[in-house]
């Protein structure tokens, strides 16, 4: 596709993007709430997807899967942070921000940015008109994937199983996935991102591999700036004293299994 055109479509991508953020957050702020935050990042990725498909205007089969795949992330992390708010009323991340329109605004903004720099790699490859045939780089991207998506899913639902139990008031987890790594579920998403990055990058030339910068900017965020940091203050916070933590601190890695380093 020529260059105009791939432009085109990033620039309509971008623009529905902060659009949606946008009127997200001016919903959001009026009624003082963030329940539906991150179902709204998460359906845009969706939206974009299935846009610059549509855009595209091919129907390369690498273009289906990929889409395809993005869709079923959407879908059941949407569904599962929705489900997971409503069930308990609020998130932790906005306590110091519901309040505020202005911080507010900067929230959904990021968000908006998060979308558009993950979903490069499958923008670049939707509006391509090139297609090759499919090699060992997709398959083990789509592999990569798959493992990620399972990952994450498992580690989500032990935790919310966890959580439930009334016997499990006051503790933290260390059972299942959770007993490898102290964030399995970001592991699981950059794994995922990864694994859509590589396959999508068997058709690009040139500048377009830029877009590795999609599972490096989600590693970047999730590592230092809005997950780990936030939730491992909040657990030091809780469980600091606690000798128990303590050792999982020690011998539990942060992200990848058989590693033994911490970020505290």
């Amino acid at each position: 596709m020529p260059v105009s055109a791939m432009g085109n479509i990033f620039l309509k991508c971008a623009v529905t993007d902060l659009a949606i953020q946008w009127v997200g957050w001016g919903v959001a702020s009026a009624f003082k709430t963030e329940k539906f935050y991150d179902l709204a990042g998460s359906g845009t990725f969706v939206l974009l997807t299935l846009l610059s498909r549509r855009w595209g205007g091919t129907g390369y089969r690498r273009q289906n899967v990929q889409s395809g795949l993005v869709t079923a992330w959407g879908l059941r992390l949407g569904s599962f942070l929705f489900l997971r708010i409503m069930n308990e009323g609020l998130d932790r991340r906005f306590n110091k921000v519901r309040d505020s329109p202005g911080t507010f605004f900067i929230y959904w903004t990021m968000q908006a940015v998060w979308v558009f720099v993950t979903l490069l790699p499958t923008l670049i490859l939707n509006s391509e008109q090139r297609d090759r045939p499919l090699g060992v780089r997709d398959y083990l991207g789509w592999g990569l994937w798959a493992l990620g998506f399972a990952t994450e899913g498992f580690a989500d639902q032990q935790k919310w199983n966890f959580k439930k139990d009334p016997d499990n008031v006051g503790r933290f987890i260390r059972s299942g996935l959770w007993a490898y790594s102290r964030h399995p579920n970001y592991l699981g998403e950059i794994m995922q991102w990864t694994g859509l990055y590589l396959s999508a990058s068997s058709v690009m030339q040139g500048a377009q591999h830029l877009s590795v910068v999609s599972p490096l900017f989600l590693y970047f965020l999730l590592n230092y700036v809005s997950g780990v940091p936030i939730l491992e203050k909040q657990a030091l916070k809780k469980w600091g004293s606690d000798p128990d933590y303590q050792e999982y601190m020690r011998n539990t890695p942060v992200l990848w299994p058989f590693t033994r380093w911490t970020l505290i």
